[in-house]
C-alpha cells in the first residue's frame, strides 16, 4: 500500500494560487529595478525562491521542479552563462573583461550591468530553487 499523501490546507493552496504569480511579478521588478542600484538579480532571484518553496509547500516537490523554467540545473547553467556573456562586449570595444556599458534599444536605456543581473537571477532561481524542491521532497519521501 502506498504511504498517504500530504496536502496542505485548502486556504493555503488557493492562496499560493493567487500569490505566486504575484511573487514573481515582484521578483521580477526587483530585477528591472536593480540594474541601477547593486544586487537586483540575487534578491529578484531569492524572490523568485520564495515562489518557488510556496509551490513545493502547496502541491509538492514534483509541482515546484515543474515550475522552474527550463529546469533546475539548466536554468542555473543558462544563468551563469549569461552572466558570463554580460563581459563580453566590452572586449569589443577595447575595454576590461566586465566593464559595464551602456547603449539604447528602441528607446530604452539598456546596460551590460542589466544582462548580468538577468544571469544572476536565472542561476540563484534555479540553483536554490531546485535544491529548495528536492529538500522538500526530502520531507515528503519521509516516513
Amino acid at each position: 500500500m502506498s504511504a498517504s499523501v500530504r496536502r496542505a490546507p485548502v486556504l493555503l493552496e488557493e492562496a499560493a494560487r493567487l500569490l505566486v504569480p504575484v511573487i514573481l511579478i515582484a521578483s521580477v521588478w526587483l530585477l528591472l529595478r536593480g540594474h541601477n542600484a547593486p544586487g537586483g538579480g540575487f534578491i529578484g532571484g531569492m524572490v523568485a525562491v520564495s515562489a518557488t518553496a510556496l509551490v513545493g509547500v502547496t502541491r509538492g516537490a514534483d509541482a515546484a521542479l515543474r515550475g522552474l523554467p527550463l529546469g533546475a540545473l539548466r536554468l542555473s547553467c543558462l544563468g551563469v552563462l549569461v552572466a558570463l556573456a554580460a563581459g563580453l562586449p566590452a572586449l569589443f570595444t577595447g575595454a576590461p573583461y566586465m566593464t559595464h556599458l551602456w547603449g539604447e534599444l528602441f528607446g530604452v536605456k539598456v546596460s551590460t550591468v542589466l544582462v548580468f543581473d538577468l544571469g544572476v537571477y536565472l542561476a540563484v532561481w534555479g540553483g536554490l530553487g531546485g535544491l529548495c524542491a528536492a529538500a522538500l521532497g526530502l520531507e515528503e519521501d519521509a516516513p
